[in-house]
């Protein structure tokens, strides 16, 4: 099974950039270095520029399985993630929480795991092989922040 990571589409960067999920301006702060993934470009924010914090849904429909959260994001526009078979640079963690969704973005349960970081790749592939499973998300194991997805190439 072939996969790509996806980071945020740029539409839905420009919209949450101006009003979160809950309709609030972000909160702007200065990037001290490591520690602030935007989630659009799955790269960290630079060391000395601007980053936003803001509550996130990264689903299109409302559910007892669409989680909101916050994300960070580059306050300067950035360009997308190009999809890659490749992990982005924003997964440094040891581990990640991976989950797999239905098509009606509900959790596929049993697919929830705690997985290496160097495992999401080939956990996320399986994942996928299941014609039931319509996406993966990786989360932050320790916060559950979202990170990006993981769809079929």
């Amino acid at each position: 099974m072939q996969i790509k990571f996806v980071g945020l589409p740029s539409e839905t960067v420009a919209q949450i950039k101006r009003r979160d999920t809950y309709g609030h301006e972000p909160d702007r702060e200065v990037s001290g270095g490591d520690g602030y993934p935007c989630r659009h470009c799955l790269q960290e924010t630079p060391h000395g520029e601007d980053y936003l914090i803001l509550a996130h849904r990264p689903f299109e429909g409302l559910n007892a399985y669409t989680e909101t959260g916050p994300i960070f994001l580059c306050a300067q526009d950035c360009g997308p993630y190009t999809p890659s078979s490749e992990m982005p640079p924003i997964l440094k963690a040891p581990q990640f929480l991976v989950r797999g969704y239905t098509a009606d973005e509900r959790i596929r349960y049993g697919t929830g795991k705690v997985v290496e970081t160097a495992q999401i790749p080939d956990y996320a592939a399986g994942l996928l092989s299941n014609p039931d499973i319509a996406f993966v998300d990786v989360r932050s194991a320790s916060n559950n922040c979202y990170q990006c997805r993981i769809v079929r190439a």
